[in-house]
């Protein structure tokens, strides 16, 4: 088995951390600061001011015109400027021009729409590299996809685990990996998150910073409510469950290589690198002495079927028939509440067109004969959570009381067996005024 020091620290940086060469220079500073920080990994330039573009939008572009057979060129250009004022500012001597005609080459040869947009992070890794004075690594010989696309861990694992064994230190960008035919494949969008995660458990770094451009975590949406309270520590359980209804500061499926080996995330920013950030744990006996939940998270756009069959419950086998129509319609559901003459199924409303609505009611129909059934759009999801509402009494009723005080009617209750969390359903037009309400109830 191949060990590393017990106390290196894997760091990705976002796009909106290495969009210019003044943010490079914040980077440098971070990097230099801790020597323990040894395996960086970087996005592609995000945006530098409102209005402008990230990189990886333009290089999907020019994948988009290159598949048209249309011209790539005054886009290109762009790409290739971003890149070369990058160097300029940080006054390094690196010369990109042949990469760069490598690249448009394999786009205007049909590369991929993977490819295209993976050089993003690429380009952005020879740069810092080169800045920082680290080896460059490319992931495409490391982090490994099976043929049907999907990722390849314990392959994954291995290799990188073989590879770094022999860098000190090294540049990773994020991102992307290649398939078993060495065809560059990538993450979705946000994926250097996970490149990051799966680096630092390979190398099983004492902690993973994902360095951005906010303080931490925070324990509300600040579009809907000032001033939110940034949260100290959160738990993979519970960052589970607040980015799934919306919190997006880390990608979700970065949480799993870490919390797999036990590896705490801090959430940490490029622009005021004193902050502690937000520390992303497997358990803490941390409480906030000022509530006993640690954030709150919604989301629009979903629907509701709600099906009514009296002496539902001594029908064996009811709920495996509705949602086995769910399924044969390819749809995840997201919620069941129910009661004991009722079953609701909580869908999101972008997965069911107007067919599809009526080929599920009649498949219901089919399948339970309900007394009634009904499909209702514009319904929005708000979850209250936290690992100590278990501890505490009154935290249900301090939701119902928030709500029932701003004049909103609850349409969903729906709370998890482990107490973790409780999500109630509005009306989309009530979705503000509940979250801001049921935010006020707990962080006076």
């Amino acid at each position: 088995m191949i060990r590393f020091p017990s106390d290196i620290k894997v760091v990705k940086f976002g796009g909106s951390s290495l969009a210019d060469a003044e943010h490079f220079r914040k980077v440098k500073s971070i990097i230099d600061a801790d020597k323990t920080r040894v395996y960086v990994i970087p996005s592609a330039p995000g945006k530098r001011y409102d209005g402008d573009d990230k990189v990886t939008d333009l290089l999907y572009e020019c994948f988009r015109l290159a598949e048209n057979s249309e011209s790539i060129d005054s886009v290109f250009d762009r790409i290739c400027e971003r890149y070369d004022d990058i160097i300029r500012g940080l006054g390094i001597d690196l010369d990109l021009s042949s990469e760069y005609q490598h690249i448009k080459w394999a786009m205007l040869h049909h590369a991929g729409r993977d490819y295209a947009a993976s050089r993003g992070e690429y380009l952005n890794g020879r740069i810092l590299a080169e800045y920082l004075g680290f080896d460059f690594i490319d992931p495409a010989c490391m982090v490994k996809f099976f043929d049907n696309g999907t990722f390849d861990s314990e392959l994954t694992n291995k290799r990188i685990g073989e590879v770094l064994a022999n860098h000190k230190n090294g540049v990773i960008p994020g991102f992307y990996g290649s398939m078993p035919n060495g065809t560059i494949k990538t993450f979705s969008r946000g994926g250097s998150d996970i490149t990051g995660s799966i680096v630092a458990r390979a190398v099983l770094a004492e902690i993973y910073e994902n360095w951005t451009d906010v303080d931490g975590f925070l324990s509300a949406d600040p579009r809907i409510v000032d001033n939110p309270k940034k949260i100290k520590y959160v738990t993979y359980r519970e960052l589970r469950e607040l980015s799934y209804m919306g919190a997006s500061v880390l990608h979700e499926d970065a949480i799993f290589p870490v919390r797999f080996a036990g590896i705490p995330v801090n959430i940490r920013n490029t622009n005021a690198p004193e902050e502690p950030g937000t520390m992303i744990v497997s358990q803490t006996d941390y409480t906030d002495p000022d509530t006993v939940i640690t954030g709150i998270a919604g989301h629009r756009g979903f629907s509701i079927i709600t099906i009514e069959k009296a002496m539902m419950n001594s029908e064996t086998g009811f709920g495996r028939k509705v949602l086995e129509v769910i399924e044969q319609e390819g749809i995840s559901f997201e919620h069941l509440p129910s009661g004991i003459d009722t079953m609701c199924v909580i869908l999101k409303t972008d997965a069911i067109d107007s067919i599809k609505k009526e080929r599920i009611k009649n498949s219901i129909c089919m399948a339970v004969n309900p007394d009634s059934i009904s499909i209702e759009d514009g319904l929005a999801l708000i979850a209250v959570v936290g690992r100590n509402m278990v501890k505490a009494k009154g935290t249900a009723f301090k939701v119902f009381k928030a709500v029932a005080e701003a004049e909103i009617n609850i349409k969903m209750i729906d709370q998890g067996s482990s107490e973790l969390n409780i999500i109630i359903g509005v009306d989309e037009k009530d979705f503000v005024s509940a979250m801001r309400s049921i935010y006020a109830e707990f962080f006076k």
